[in-house]
């Protein structure tokens, strides 16, 4: 399975933020829309960072509350690790894993075309697992 795959289901929106924009209406952004993370973008294509919840609970603990009036950019991750839609979900697990992210933007020719968290990854993937085994079970006793 790819990440068009899980696209294909979950959909393509991406909520995104300019860098200007204030931590305080980030929390805002995050909680309207239910969301864990958003794309840091100038004009709302290009990946010019990713914040997230994490970003803000780390940035709380070692500034304290003036955090909230500062713009995304003094909190947001700048080196984000995107994929694109023919990434495998194999490779993306592997990514989230090895580099300790929850999020990837998926990107194409330097558009942002959609965004993956580590739940959709691992609910794709069970999903994955569970079609295997009704498969196999339908083989192994002749039913259909």
């Amino acid at each position: 399975m790819r990440i068009s795959d899980v696209l294909r289901v979950k959909g393509i929106q991406v909520v995104t933020v300019t860098p200007d924009t204030k931590v305080r209406r980030l929390l805002a952004v995050l909680a309207e829309h239910r969301i864990g993370a958003v794309v840091v973008s100038r004009d709302g294509i290009a990946v010019d960072g990713i914040a997230s919840e994490r970003d803000i609970v780390q940035a709380l603990a070692l500034r304290g509350d003036a955090v909230m009036s500062e713009p995304v950019t003094a909190i947001y991750t700048a080196e984000v690790h995107t994929v694109t839609p023919q990434t495998t979900i194999e490779e993306v697990m592997r990514m989230m894993t090895e580099r300790r992210v929850r999020h990837a933007p998926v990107v194409v020719d330097g558009s942002v075309r959609g965004i993956v968290s580590i739940g959709d990854v691992v609910k794709t993937r069970i999903d994955e697992l569970e079609t295997e085994r009704t498969a196999l079970t339908h083989y192994i006793t002749g039913t259909r």
